[in-house]
């Protein structure tokens, strides 16, 4: 009798229905790749941007071009479209900032149990002030708080391949400022933001913000 009393009980003390679900920190914070793709870290040492990096060069030869960024994206929009209709949904859209890259939420530490309200802030999780770095912007290479929709060029609430396709070749010029045509690994890790950098900006108009990239999509 013992088991199933045991096995009763630990029923008993799980989760219910109205519970808070918690989304918690990781250890060490990801890196978001230009796509919105969360890479987090394995180890202490793991160096989650060359991790990245790494895999779009599919080449291999130390260099990343507008071609191989491409295909990173098709490879990840692969993910995303769960329902293979090639299209990213407003469903699909929602599991991705849920679910996938959980760290681009602005109050990422909590998220309210179904049809509840969600959790005011409280002096750890206010909103940010004004310049701040929000969403993706502070564990990318490009400004953009939410880089999946901002890939919906045309605003219909759903993000084609080949929407996936051009976001990606507009993301690799603004990360060539040097127009090259190829982006290198320690190019790349300049351009990474630190919390210490994030931490310590302010709202202040005459500070430029030297990060690249904007929120939406820009027309050709």
């Amino acid at each position: 009798m013992a088991l199933p009393l045991l096995l009763f009980l630990m029923i008993g003390a799980g989760p219910k229905p109205t519970d808070p679900i918690y989304v918690k920190g990781h250890a060490w914070a990801p890196f978001i790749s230009p796509m919105g793709e969360p890479f987090r870290a394995r180890t202490a040492e793991d160096d989650t941007l060359a991790r990245w990096f790494s895999g779009a060069d599919r080449d291999h030869d130390g260099s990343l071009t507008p071609d191989e960024l491409v295909a990173d994206a098709e490879r990840f929009f692969a993910t995303l479209d769960t329902n293979h209709d090639g299209e990213i949904d407003p469903d699909e859209l929602i599991q991705y900032e849920w679910e996938i890259a959980p760290d681009i939420q602005l109050m990422s530490r909590t998220r309210p149990a179904p049809g509840a309200a969600p959790p005011k802030p409280d002096r750890e999780q206010r909103e940010p002030p004004l310049g701040a770095l929000q969403g993706a912007a502070r564990y990318g290479l490009l400004n953009m708080p939410e880089p999946v929709a901002a890939a919906d060029a045309n605003f219909d609430r759903g993000i084609s391949l080949s929407e996936f396709r051009q976001a990606a070749r507009q993301r690799f010029a603004l990360l060539d400022g040097a127009r090259a045509g190829r982006l290198g690994l320690a190019q790349l890790q300049a351009l990474r933001p630190t919390p210490a950098t994030d931490r310590h900006r302010d709202a202040r108009k005459d500070v430029p913000d030297s990060r690249l990239g904007n929120a939406l999509p820009q027309e050709n």
